[in-house]
């Protein structure tokens, strides 16, 4: 079952980026046009996605070997010391929560009764620090933390 979430979680990782992309993207381009329904649901996709990815994501953090479990056994005085150990215990999961916020703060700005172009810049502010902390956060094949990870699931 783990191993199908860490898959699952792999994946949405695209489906969000890609999310993300197209959601600052058009509101980018967009800035002065009008809002519609179709910036609206790229956001509420985006949000729905993130959420799905935070739910499999806390399921990994409890039941796999790098979250919780690595601080009970472990002590938090020796996670904190190791850089993937920590990474995997604290950091992915604050950074990710922190995106996952900037998510929803700035799909509520698509129902608020304000101008288009607010709602615009608000979406490209909100969206655009959530694309940053995601990359950020995400453990790269590249990275230290990323080590022996692959680019999809299963690589």
């Amino acid at each position: 079952m783990y191993q199908g979430m860490l898959h699952l979680h792999s994946v949405l990782r695209w489906v969000i980026l890609i999310l993300l992309l197209v959601a600052v993207y058009r509101s980018l381009v967009d800035k002065n046009k009008s809002f519609t329904a179709g910036h609206r649901k790229t956001g509420l996709f985006l949000m729905i996605s993130a959420d799905v990815m935070l739910l499999v994501g806390i399921y990994q953090w409890v039941t796999g070997p790098i979250g919780l479990k690595s601080i009970q056994a472990n002590g938090m005085s020796v996670v904190m010391k190791d850089s993937v150990l920590r990474f995997f215990a604290i950091e992915h999961l604050i950074g990710m929560i922190a995106a996952i916020i900037l998510i929803h703060i700035g799909y509520s700005y698509s129902k608020k009764d304000i101008t288009d172009t607010v709602k615009h810049k608000r979406a490209l502010l909100f969206y655009g620090l959530a694309l940053l902390i995601i990359l950020i956060f995400i453990p790269w094949p590249f990275r230290e933390v990323g080590e022996g990870r692959g680019w999809l699931p299963g690589m």
